[in-house]
């Protein structure tokens, strides 16, 4: 990611079901595994920001010591143990604006093809809940408690199966059911 793409990213300094702003800290898992799980549930997944005011969203940037903590082969191997099956993301922990702040960016990549369920318990997060960024008020990260955000999650995954199905050269058979039904009445 480049300043231009973080700049375009930030622009406007608003949460959303796709962006998430959080205040400088150092990588902790248990800190970060709901919102990577609600993420990767979302249609395009995600981004999260660290070095921004949690209230106000102001710029405040990140330490040197904060952003080398972000090390994407940590990060992945301590998420693996909360994810099924895995997750996708990519850590930008490298990014200094035209102030000279530096920032992290995490971008979570959307489930390939079945939706990503919790596998541990730990911190925000528990054994078997599937999480997603709810738009029910402020856009955050939950386990999903309606119908709504389900059917969204189970829609995106039947359409992805579909499509890999009819890469791999599956077809169904289009059967008209009136002629079916026709043949079963012989004539009467």
């Amino acid at each position: 990611m480049d300043i231009a793409e973080f700049e375009a990213l930030v622009e406007g300094a608003e949460e959303s079901q796709s962006l998430d702003f959080k205040a400088p800290c150092n990588w902790n898992v248990r800190t970060f595994v709901k919102d990577i799980l609600a993420f990767a549930n979302v249609q395009d997944g995600g981004f999260i920001v660290i070095g921004f005011n949690d209230g106000t969203f102001d710029r405040v940037g990140v330490t040197d010591a904060q952003a080398e903590s972000f090390s994407q082969e940590t990060m992945q191997d301590q998420v693996a143990n909360y994810t099924d099956p895995f997750v996708t993301f990519n850590v930008y922990n490298n990014i200094v604006d035209a102030n000279g702040l530096r920032f992290v960016v995490i971008r979570i990549v959307e489930f390939p093809e079945v939706p990503v369920v919790c596998k541990a318990d730990g911190g925000d997060v528990n054994l078997g809940r599937v999480y997603y960024r709810s738009r029910r008020r402020r856009p955050e990260s939950e386990p999903v408690s309606n119908s709504f955000d389900m059917r969204d999650i189970l829609d995106r995954a039947a359409l992805k199966m579909m499509l890999k199905r009819r890469a791999q050269g599956y077809t169904a058979e289009q059967v008209e059911e009136n002629n079916i039904y026709d043949e079963e009445l012989g004539g009467l």
